[in-house]
């Protein structure tokens, strides 16, 4: 095994050479940082520093969840994910296949340079557009309510439209970039197969019903199975640019993410944050290997590993 790994290097060591940069870089941001995970089970203090504070065990886990603040999160970041997952790649399919029904090759490019625009627009510049059209004074939509004669709506007040909101603004952003892939995976059907359906009189419906989503089936699971293994990581900067630090949409917006940054804000508890990314991504791993077994036990050639 030795002498087979030498030579290997040895044979291939200008690619070696291009991969190290990459590897040192990988290495220094992500494996070094994990000694930090030790801070989830102290006391930490400044003046003792990471390794010098005292352990308290499982305390900081204790005082995550004794208060409500772990559950209300965790059910936060699931139930955002799920349904941004579903919104965002349904819409995402929907797209590729409609573009890949389209004839005329120039406004195909034009629908489809459009619809990729928005993955390049930042969550900064999404903040702002949400801000003008809800804002109570001066938003858009306040405005056409009270040129039409009617009453303002206070939607800063209203918690339970945001997980509608945030879920729309996810999938504007994000179903173009996703659909790219899709695109791909429909322009690797075999044209004989979709002629001779054709012939046997299928229409454009059942042609897609019975060629197309089959043939891209592979692609929707390994998308899936990507998306699930990120299902406890909400996107810090949406949520934070889209709804700020507003209290009164704490308790239908705060995700894990968002309340590890205002913790670190507020009063510092390096511990808590600590134990709340380390419980973080702890669940990630588990989600992924669950869902992978299923996947593997359904069919072994959709899953990951």
């Amino acid at each position: 095994m030795k002498q087979g790994f030498l030579h290997e290097i040895k044979k291939n060591h200008p690619l070696f050479i291009m991969l190290l940069p990459a590897v040192i870089l990988v290495f220094v941001m992500s494996y070094i940082p994990m000694s930090g995970l030790v801070l989830a089970f102290k006391n930490y203090r400044f003046d003792k520093g990471v390794f010098g504070s005292d352990w308290n065990g499982l305390e900081n886990f204790r005082y995550l969840f004794s208060s409500g603040t772990g559950w209300l999160i965790t059910k936060n970041t699931i139930l955002y994910n799920l349904l941004n997952l579903i919104t965002s790649q349904a819409l995402s399919i929907i797209l590729a296949v409609i573009i890949s029904e389209m004839r005329a090759r120039l406004y195909k490019r034009v629908v489809q340079s459009v619809i990729f625009f928005p993955y390049f627009v930042s969550w900064v510049i999404v903040g702002t557009f949400v801000y003008n059209i809800f804002n109570y004074e001066t938003g858009v939509m306040n405005n056409l309510l009270t040129a039409l004669g009617k009453e303002k709506i206070n939607v800063y007040a209203l918690p339970a439209v945001w997980p509608w909101i945030i879920c729309a603004f996810n999938a504007w952003k994000w179903s173009g970039y996703n659909s790219i892939i899709y695109i791909a995976s429909i322009t690797g059907i075999d044209e004989q197969c979709l002629e001779a359906a054709e012939i046997d009189g299928a229409n454009i419906f059942q042609k897609i019903w019975y060629i197309t989503f089959p043939s891209i089936k592979p692609t929707i699971i390994t998308m899936l199975l990507l998306q699930v293994g990120r299902i406890l990581r909400g996107d810090f900067e949406m949520f934070y640019q889209i709804v700020g630090n507003n209290g009164q949409l704490y308790n239908a917006t705060d995700v894990i993410d968002t309340y590890v940054f205002r913790s670190l804000q507020q009063n510092s508890n390096m511990g808590m944050t600590a134990a709340a990314t380390f419980y973080q991504s702890v669940l990630c791993f588990v989600i992924i290997i669950i869902v992978n077994a299923l996947v593997k036990r359904a069919d072994p050639d959709y899953a990951l590993f």
